[in-house]
């Protein structure tokens, strides 16, 4: 008699880890580049598209599309963001996406952002004013807790973008333990356990969702290319960890 583990050697069959329809339940993506030619992101149209069918496809319902604002990189201003929102949501409603997209930014903890935070000239996403921010890759930011007080004094919620990046913090985790007893939320990027970055990044991305510290998850798209490393996201290990967090993205589609 054949059994069923003979025939599935030599009969194709369906991806266990394929991602179905509802992969993201979390709903919300909320850190990405979606905005053609604003930043190191997308570069036109077309490539927003195909990024925005797929996101769709996996069950996101919601963009909020992050660029880069930073005084040497990208200085780009809350108009500039606003205006390019109008061509993806131009474009969304020619293509009947199944999704809705707004813009947030992703600042640069420097001199530049903290003279938009004086003039309250920032993009923040959710009724509760989460802001997200990034630090440089050298060297660990020496004003960090002074900064995250000046943000929370301000009204926001700081949120880290990407903490398991930053490799000064490899070895140095009680640092992250200390910015999280601030009360600064951390977003983790899901290319992070799917090895896009190297091992060491999805190691420690994996010691954040082991310790419970991922309020966010966000896919910092920047590109179609990235989509097929993403799709490495959806294996049963890896969405176990996830489902263990408390995540905040759905709070976000009101």
């Amino acid at each position: 008699m054949l059994t069923k583990g003979f025939w599935q050697r030599f009969i194709p069959t369906r991806d266990a880890h394929a991602p179905t329809a509802d992969a993201c339940y979390w709903r919300v993506d909320m850190h990405s580049h979606m905005l053609p030619g604003i930043d190191d992101g997308v570069a036109d149209l077309n490539e927003t598209l195909t990024c925005l069918k797929q996101l769709a496809d996996w069950g996101i319902q919601k963009v909020i599309t992050t660029p880069h604002i930073s005084r040497d990189w990208y200085p780009n201003s809350t108009a500039d963001i606003r205006q390019g929102l109008v061509a993806v949501q131009e474009l969304i409603a020619e293509h009947q996406l199944p999704l809705t997209i707004d813009v947030a930014a992703e600042y640069l903890l420097d001199d530049f952002f903290l003279s938009f935070l004086e003039q309250d000239d920032l993009l923040s996403f959710g009724e509760k004013r989460y802001l997200l921010v990034e630090t440089g890759w050298a060297s660990a930011p020496l004003r960090l807790p002074d900064i995250l007080f000046r943000i929370q004094t301000h009204g926001y919620i700081p949120v880290l973008a990407h903490p398991e990046r930053y490799k000064y913090y490899h070895a140095d985790r009680n640092a992250l333990a200390k910015i999280r007893e601030t009360g600064c939320l951390f977003q983790l990027n899901w290319m992070s356990l799917c090895g896009r970055y190297g091992s060491q990044v999805e190691k420690q991305a994996r010691f954040l969702l082991q310790q419970h510290w991922v309020d966010f998850i966000g896919s910092d798209m920047h590109r179609p290319n990235d989509l097929p490393a993403m799709e490495q996201l959806f294996k049963p290990s890896t969405m176990k960890l996830l489902e263990e967090q408390t995540l905040l993205n759905s709070t976000l589609l009101s």
